[in-house]
């Protein structure tokens, strides 16, 4: 009887991957006709071929950092040059959103296993490092504008907190571009520049960050841990752990809306963007962009082309003002179809 149950699982698990499959190459509308942005998340270039496969419409996040991590020596200009020119060419001309190295707390380089607080979730991480070394900067920086010019780059800058970084890090950007320019090197004209919303100050401050920037990008899995003060890597409290909290929520709506407000693109490209489940109560939130794992990609998809986004909205707009988890939860439950099978009635979508 218990491998009867299993086969049966296996057959189900088949059944749905072979459903979802056939959605590739489907538009990724909602049934009442909103337009809804797909992309993959990857970490090393070969993984962009993955993306392709399942119909990413492009890279919404490129970790850049693991370039750097688990090696004696940095990556120089040409090695990096090279990796993102291979991500750039595979996506045929689709935009390729590269986020500029992200390293301290769980992820250290050789460089910084000796200082003091290098580990601290708190210090000098991401941005905060990469403009306190401006030279490994640099280099970065010029390998990206030298990529440009191999397909549709998008920078996007790490765990920005105040409205100064985005000015250091464009000085920089443009002295890297001069000094290309100095070595007769072709850089793009137009490279879209966009930060990460990952603390709670940024939230607030999400108007400010997209006056100065071209998109806005929602990093959920350090937003939850910065709003919840909560370390993820800490298994003794992963359980308090909730990207349903309200308070993240509220944070979330917040940055959507200032990004409307200003006429910029805003996507969510941590863990929470590849949460099918989750999908409905983004897009009530007024969310079009979605960048998650290329694995989860097909999934989130078969949720999308089932909702309409005029019965959400008021929906999350109530669950929005609730305190109570419980509450939110229950909320959720109401708002997605969960039900891979019903995919295979969108509208002929899978027979188109």
């Amino acid at each position: 009887v218990l491998l009867d149950d299993y086969r049966e699982r296996r057959r189900l698990a088949a059944e749905e991957e072979r459903l979802l499959a056939r959605l590739a190459d489907v538009d990724c509308v909602t049934q009442d006709g909103c337009a809804v942005t797909l992309l993959a998340n990857i970490e090393r270039p070969e993984e962009a071929e993955d993306a392709m496969h399942v119909g990413a419409e492009g890279i919404g996040l490129f970790r850049s950092e693991f370039l750097f991590l688990n090696r004696c020596q940095l990556p120089d200009e040409e090695e990096q040059y090279r990796a993102y020119r291979q991500v750039l060419e595979t996506l045929q001309g689709r935009p390729v959103t590269i986020r500029t190295i992200d390293v301290g707390a769980d992820k250290i380089l050789p460089a910084q296993a000796l200082i003091p607080g290098a580990t601290s979730a708190l210090g000098r991480r991401a941005i905060r490092y990469s403009l306190a070394e401006p030279e490994m900067f640099l280099v970065q920086l010029r390998a990206l504008l030298r990529a440009s010019v191999h397909g549709n780059l998008q920078i996007l800058l790490p765990m920005l907190t105040q409205p100064h970084e985005v000015d250091e890090a464009m000085l920089l950007l443009a002295q890297a571009r001069q000094e290309l320019a100095s070595r007769g090197e072709p850089v793009a004209e137009h490279i879209p520049v966009g930060g990460m919303i990952e603390v709670p100050a940024a939230a607030l401050s999400a108007g400010i960050f997209a006056s100065k920037l071209d998109f806005l990008a929602i990093g959920t899995n350090d937003l939850v841990q910065y709003t919840l003060a909560i370390d993820r890597t800490d298994q003794r409290i992963a359980h308090l752990y909730d990207e349903l909290h309200p308070a993240v929520l509220r944070l979330i709506a917040l940055t959507i809306r200032a990004a409307r407000k200003a006429s910029k693109p805003v996507c969510v490209c941590g863990e929470m963007a590849g949460e099918h489940r989750v999908a409905p109560l983004l897009l009530g939130m007024g969310l079009r962009s979605f960048s998650m794992l290329p694995s989860r990609l097909l999934r989130v998809k078969s949720e999308v082309l089932k909702v309409d986004t005029r019965q959400l909205t008021p929906l999350v707009r109530r669950m929005l003002v609730q305190d109570d988890l419980g509450s939110i939860r229950r909320g959720l439950a109401c708002l997605g179809i969960d039900d891979v099978s019903a995919v295979s009635s969108l509208s002929g979508a899978v027979n188109a």
